[in-house]
């Protein structure tokens, strides 16, 4: 059989299962005859057809919108049973041969076989076996960071464009396409790629500058990460490259040239697309079963154009630039050319690394029938294939390009561009003329020594067929040899690493999301999942060292220091870290970070739990405990939410998994202590338990920015500011309750937190004997509002309705009593406060004198009566409540804008449902109007514990004024299918995210794929913001396992289920039998989320 034809046995032949709700692996349609055939794929039915599907299907169950066929996702391992045959033949040694390590595993372990992705991260965590050392650890921009960032005033991405990224070193981090590097990221490999047009090798993404766009920064490219498993054992990638010229200039033009009010300027309005002439470059990295140093690579492209085309495939091996900033000089590491086709890496502390690459077979075009007689076309004969020429250079920057001064080194950084590209080479000078572009001229621009610390693999692909036609690149990084490991050079056994690694990711994932859940939802939960694993970076800034310069560098312009960060000296961060977004945020967020740790802990507790535990450690957080925010201002104040994170990831690890990290918890709360003492002495300046706080994560969510001094003079006290603190207490007293099972000291900390938390609910909700301080709620709008204070008897509300009103019901806490009797030390206190404390109990401690359902107690900022009153407007979709969750701000401000004139300028709120429409904090996010994941995931779980507090004694009008009552259980499930809503297909087959887009709806090489942006309009759910924020957005597949079951299509009418009044029950009968469980809870499945619980919760 010629390579030609393995590799097509391999793409087309139906050998390779597809992620759930995706065609095949490659996005290609497996047909009867092996190959796809033009007049097979189906297009999307008519919505008379859907309608007539949903019509025969019974009332409750869920319906899935009608897709092209997928292969039947593989189910766990089921041991086979023993035999009691004789002795051990010949054959059953062959047939041993022949099973794969999920059967092997199966048989060694029995009964304690819980997977293979399991298995490795038990390996991991007990260090028998370095699983996480290479992952996807690569930032997708370096470039105009504030680490790399030396100019005089601050100004990053004007210091460090992309333009000048291809030519100049970074310092603190490495960028790529699609890229991997080990945990300290002493080596990087990513993927280049070139058109036959473009200007430059794509070697990483493109986007606007905050400069440049209308919006701030914003990435300009078409990528997906379609799937990982938590220790990288299996990784893909999707990239969309046009084969038209690449309009860089075209997006910075019309960017700059649009309007605040204006969408942004996207890729896809440009003509890149047009008549599907782009390459679909699925990279996929697959480590070996038992060795995680062994990375087996496959690159595979498809021709979508109607025409023959070229494509470049340039995998690219390189160390960073460490060498250019310390003196004395250190020795470099280094790349070489081994052997034919082999690149070897050496670096002191990591060994030897080989890259194989091998002969790529030549391009493959699909086989179909082009006339009604179903003659096929013939295939051109097979060549030898396609060699790639290795090519070395060094790291280095090419000063003479950027700065017109001799270089240092006779390779530089950017030498494959011009190597590969003759446009790019330098012109020759003019005499007399000095073009700071040109470089001397030269006749080779690579090392013809093959040697160096970066090196490429140049693959060419001519006339590659269109409509689908398909070229693959193999690679094999390892530290072993061919005599050691056939699979270098065995295509088949290569292909079967690479396709078992995704059996045991489909697995994984199969046994994580039970129950009877969509395709769809099933495909979007891994997605989240995935998206969350792909987003992990080295992130490595050394304050110190930055702000002082480098001995081998010109000295950085004295200024600069006290430009930012300068009370940070002692920050030391060398880690990998979950990025927000790792191009528009390539840097840690405090608050992103702790809402990241939700869906990773379903997922891969050990590295949630380390995010937490790092940022905590004391060369992050400062002496005095503030947690650094992120590296624009890391004084900057964000949402103390790290208490509420740390809890509730020991007690998803103890659902999930069955274990209780106490020493995690301890030392984690040890930290927060020092936290809570700096909120406590830093925000609240007058000491009346009513706390500033500055922005608070929210950006523009006031007519002021909130982090600087107010134009109206006196002090603006923050109703969030103080709720959050409220929040901070709450969790901190449940924190101490947990630890004080083992420890009873912890119960006098758990007292003092509880009367903190009653002071704050006082001083929020009611005046002070003395007059100083203004209640923050309002009887007559039922709502919580920020309020200034300029002195005693002079204060005044700002009445703008926004989630700044909605964060007080964060602060909830329910208490069994099982959990007071057992810690006698915390009743006594608990009810001597109430005896001796009777204005504050009467005021705030209503809900802890009288029980609740099952006796419980509760701890929360508003009453019973308030709490309705604030429902009323949040359920209301004339305010607060979206077809896609609950918005930022009230829809009420549309037709009532709140306005202030001061000193001459007006200062206003209004209803943006989409991108902000204010320069404030660069204006590339929006909370006037716009759906965030994050404050929606609180709020459900708000709605949950009051639920367990009040049952079903306790309904509300959900939407208000549409006549349906329902207890809070099961307002919190609305919501959080409405948010659910945001990514899942609906009637007509749309994505809500996608904002009506026709391509990405219905293209069949669009449609599965899924983006989870930062943020989404408030009216129709379209995504904003960054378009990758798998950090926070990925919060979505925590709601999918909690409610997915449960879940109806979006846009359809709901449907009251009697399984409502039976929300926490341990055992729901659905009223239409066990065969459709209706509840997003059973006990059938032991590790379900769907327990809220107090215990859970």
């Amino acid at each position: 059989m010629s390579s030609a034809e393995k590799l097509r046995g391999k793409i087309f032949g139906g050998g390779a299962a597809a992620q759930p709700s995706q065609s095949t692996s490659n996005g290609n349609v497996p047909n009867g005859s092996g190959t796809p055939k033009l007049s097979s794929l189906p297009t999307l039915p008519s919505l008379d057809t859907v309608t007539s599907v949903l019509a025969s299907v019974k009332p409750g169950l869920s319906i899935e919108v009608p897709k092209l066929p997928t292969v039947e996702p593989i189910l766990p391992a089921v041991k086979k049973p023993a035999t009691t045959s004789g002795p051990e033949v010949d054959g059953d040694v062959h047939e041993e041969q022949y099973k794969t390590y999920r059967e092997r595993l199966l048989e060694k372990l029995g009964a304690e076989y819980e997977g293979v992705e399991q298995y490795r991260l038990v390996q991991d965590g007990k260090k028998e076996k370095h699983w996480k050392r290479w992952g996807p650890y690569l930032s997708e921009r370096q470039w105009a960071t504030v680490r790399e960032d030396y100019s005089a005033n601050g100004d990053a991405w004007t210091h460090f464009p992309h333009e000048q990224a291809r030519s100049r070193a970074y310092r603190w981090g490495e960028d790529g396409l699609a890229g991997i590097s080990d945990n300290h990221q002493r080596l990087c490999f990513a993927l280049g790629l070139w058109n036959g047009v473009d200007p430059i090798l794509k070697e990483r993404l493109f986007g606007v500058t905050g400069h440049q766009g209308n919006h701030g920064e914003d990435c300009k490219e078409l990528y997906w990460y379609l799937d990982s498993t938590p220790t990288h054992s299996y990784m893909k990638y999707l990239y969309k490259y046009p084969q038209r010229p690449y309009p860089y200039e075209e997006i910075v033009k019309e960017s700059i040239a649009r309007g605040r009010d204006v969408q942004e300027y996207e890729l896809m309005d440009s003509d890149a697309f047009d008549e599907d002439r782009y390459w679909d470059v699925f990279v996929e990295y697959a480590k070996d079963e038992n060795d995680p140093n062994s990375i087996s690579i496959r690159i595979t492209a498809y021709n979508r154009g109607p025409d023959p085309a070229t494509l470049h495939i340039i995998p690219q091996l390189w160390f960073p630039n460490t060498w250019s900033w310390p003196l004395p000089t250190p020795p470099r590491p280094s790349v070489w050319q081994s052997a034919p086709g082999v690149i070897s890496a050496q670096e002191k502390t990591l060994g030897t690394t080989h890259l194989y690459c091998t002969v790529s077979p030549p391009p493959v075009g699909p086989t179909y029938a082009n006339d009604a007689n179903g003659v096929e076309e013939e295939e051109e004969e097979d060549d030898d294939g396609v060699t790639p020429e290795l090519m070395f250079t060094e790291n280095d920057t090419n000063f003479q390009r950027l700065y017109n001064v001799p270089n240092k080194s006779e390779y530089v950084k950017d030498a494959f561009h011009d190597h590969i590209i003759p446009s790019h080479r330098p012109k020759p000078v003019a005499k007399g003329v000095l073009d700071r572009s040109a470089t001397p001229t030269q006749k080779t621009y690579i090392n013809p020594e093959n040697k160096g610390t970066k090196s490429g693999a140049h693959y060419t692909f001519k006339d590659v067929p269109g409509k689908g036609g398909v070229v693959v690149v193999r690679l094999k990084l390892t530290p072993n040899t061919p005599d050691t490991d056939a699979a270098i050079n065995d295509e088949e056994l290569f292909d079967d690493n690479i396709d078992e690694r995704r059996r045991e990711a489909d697995e994984f994932y199969g046994r994580l999301l039970g129950g009877s859940v969509t395709d769809d939802l099933r495909a979007i939960f891994r997605q989240a999942l995935g998206g969350m694993l792909w987003t992990k970076q080295y992130y490595k800034f050394i304050q110190d060292e930055w702000l002082n310069g480098d001995p081998a560098q010109p000295p950085p312009p004295p200024e600069r220091k006290w430009v930012r960060n300068r009370e940070w000296r002692h920050l030391h961060c060398a880690d990998i870290l979950s990025m927000p977004d790792k191009w528009e945020y390539p840097f840690f967020a405090a608050w992103d970070s702790a809402f990241h740790c939700i869906p990773l802990a379903m997922v891969d507790p050990a590295f949630a739990k380390k995010q937490l535990d790092l940022l905590t450690r004391e060369w992050y957080m400062k002496p005095d405990g503030q947690i650094p925010a992120y590296e624009w201002n890391f004084s900057d104040v964000n949402p103390p939410v790290h208490a509420w994170a740390t809890f509730r990831v020991f007690k998803i690890e103890r659902k999930l998994y069955g274990t209780e990290d106490l020493e995690f918890l301890e030392r984690v709360f040890q930290k927060l202590l020092l936290n809570f003492t700096w909120w406590v002495n830093r925000k609240d300046g007058g000491g009346n338990n009513v706390f500033e706080g500055g922005f608070l994560g929210l950006d523009n969510i006031g007519a002021f920015n909130r982090s600087e001094p107010l134009p109206t003079g006196g002090v603006l006290r923050q109703a969030d500011g103080t709720a959050w603190m409220a929040f901070f207490c709450v969790n901190m007293l449940n924190m101490a309750l947990e630890l004080a099972k083992h420890n009873p000291t912890y119960e006098d900390i758990a007292s003092k937190f509880f009367e903190h938390f009653i002071f704050i609910a006082d001083a929020m909700s009611y005046r002070g004997s003395n007059d100083e301080t203004l209640s923050l709620w309002n009887e007559q709008d039922g709502m919580y509002y920020d309020a200034i204070h300029w002195g005693p008897g002079h204060s005044q509300q700002l009445p703008i309705r926004s989630l700044v009103g909605l964060i007080p019901l964060y602060a909830t806490l329910t208490l069994e009593p099982s959990v007071i009797n057992r810690f006698p030390g915390f009743k006594k206190r608990m009810e001597w406060f109430i005896e001796n404390r009777p204005g504050l109990v009467q005021r705030n401690l209503a809900n802890m004198k009288a029980g609740g359902k099952g006796q419980r107690r509760l701890l929360a900022l508003v009453s019973k009566e308030r709490l309705v009153r604030i429902l009323e407007k949040m359920l209301d979709e004339q305010e607060f409540l979206s077809d896609y969750g609950i918005r930022s701000l009230s829809l009420y401000h549309k037709k009532h804008p709140y306005n202030m004139h001061v000193n001459g300028q007006d200062f206003g709120v209004e209803y943006w449902p989409g991108d902000s429409r204010s320069g404030m904090f660069g204006g590339n996010s929006n909370w006037r109007g716009p759906i965030w994941l994050a404050t929606n995931f609180l709020l459900i779980e708000s709605l949950q514990r009051f639920h367990q507090y009040y049952g079903s004694d306790l309904v509300v009008e959900c939407p208000t004024g549409s006549g349906d009552y329902m207890d809070l259980g099961k307002v919190a499930e609305e919501v959080q299918h409405r948010v659910i809503h945001i990514f899942g297909r609906d009637m007509e087959g749309c994505r809500a995210t996608n904002g009506g887009n026709v391509k990405l709806d219905r293209d069949p090489h669009f449609r599965d794929y899924v983006w989870f942006h930062e943020f989404f309009n408030g009216n129709d759910g379209r995504g904003l913001g960054a378009s990758h924020q798998t950090g926070w957005t990925g919060l979505v597949a925590f709601h999918i396992m909690q409610s997915g079951m449960s879940c109806r299509l979006p846009r359809t009418p709901r449907t009251p289920r009697s399984v409502s009044m039976h929300y926490f029950d341990e055992r729901i009968d659905s009223e239409y039998g066990d065969e459709h469980p209706q509840s997003a809870y059973t006990v059938s499945d032991l590790n379900t989320l769907g327990d809220l619980s107090p215990d859970a919760l």
